[in-house]
């Protein structure tokens, strides 16, 4: 018989909605204790899951697993990147968007299920000046609803959108200098900026539908201004796989980037939020971090469907169609007033 597996689980008590008192006595009942040894650890302060970590890869564990959301993950992947201590999940998040992309189940026992399987993949990671990410990262007004959401009192899903909601309307696009691997640079007028290894920001909204943990690039994705009447499209199209079709997204693929901005201001890194200053440097580390993954996971589950392809169109034509009103209204109105200037002469 083979040499047991050692696998340590740490709980952040307080990440998410979900109450984890429960979640021992499901390891012990689900878990299968004829492939693993293993033991439970709890964190006590912001950082504690990194020491937690960094320890468990030093004695050579097989396996650590995040039982929170992103950010806990985040604070356990950063201490295991580069080792050969695997990183599991069992989702216990607001979002948990690296587990929806990697399509562990939400439930304990399913994703309990996914550890026993004992599949490993070496995937990818990114890093903002210096800082780890798995997920996504970005500028701008995701960024800027992270940081308003951090300092708030109240958590979840409904507390966002009503953040999102409030701020959208009044919220500023900055001017951003962008510049790929290859020397080529660009500048632009964008509401957000965001780098993706994985395809979502969590609770099912894609960011960038297309990006893969294995592929060696970042998705970066680029959103212009746009107005109320372009939010529905906007939306819609996050939340159906679609945001890279849409009129008002701009998006390139690249190992790493350069960017500045006008002004030091909020980033964020799988949701949690920092202030950085005008120039940043987004790269991604191919193969860097071993994961637990679903074996039965596939990359066509982003793909939309048929439908979502077509309302998508409809979108764009309807937005294009009032772009080129909008356009041909303003060259009426300059050609009013030449005229009424013509008459008073």
């Amino acid at each position: 018989m083979s040499e047991k597996k050692s696998v340590t689980f740490i709980l952040n008590p307080i990440s998410g909605q979900i109450k984890k008192a429960g979640i021992p006595a499901q390891i012990d009942k689900y878990l299968d204790h004829n492939v693993f040894d293993h033991c439970v650890c709890y964190t006590d302060y912001a950082g504690h899951a990194t020491q937690i970590a960094a320890e468990e890869a030093e004695k050579g564990t097989n396996v650590v697993v995040a039982v929170g959301g992103d950010g806990t993950i985040n604070e356990i992947g950063r201490a295991l990147v580069h080792t050969q201590t695997a990183l599991g999940i069992i989702p216990c998040g607001s979002g948990n968007g690296l587990a929806r992309h990697l399509d562990i189940p939400l439930n304990v026992r399913k994703a309990l299920h996914i550890i026993n399987q004992y599949d490993v993949c070496d995937l990818d990671y990114g890093i903002i000046n210096g800082q780890p990410f798995f997920c996504t990262c970005g500028m701008g007004f995701d960024a800027f609803i992270s940081m308003k959401f951090a300092e708030g009192n109240k958590r979840g899903p409904i507390k966002y959108i009503e953040y999102i909601l409030k701020e959208g309307l009044t919220y500023q696009p900055e001017t951003y200098r962008i510049e790929d691997e290859e020397g080529n640079i660009e500048e632009h007028k964008a509401y957000l900026v965001s780098c993706a290894n994985a395809s979502q920001y969590g609770n099912n909204a894609y960011i960038a539908p297309q990006a893969s943990m294995a592929d060696g690039l970042l998705d970066v994705i680029i959103m212009e201004p746009f107005d109320i009447f372009d939010a529905p499209q906007v939306s819609f199209d996050m939340m159906n796989k679609t945001l890279d079709k849409s009129s008002k997204i701009k998006t390139m693929r690249s190992r790493n980037i350069k960017v500045h901005r006008a002004h030091p201001g909020p980033v964020h890194y799988d949701g949690d939020p920092v202030i950085m200053g005008e120039d940043l440097e987004i790269s991604l580390v191919e193969k860097g971090i071993k994961i637990l993954v679903n074996p039965d996971e596939t990359e066509h589950k982003h793909e939309p469907n048929a439908l979502q392809n077509a309302v998508c169109e409809l979108f764009n034509t309807i937005n294009n169609a009032r772009t080129d009103m909008n356009r041909q209204g303003r060259k009426m109105r300059v050609l009013n007033r030449k005229v009424m200037r013509i008459i008073k002469k």
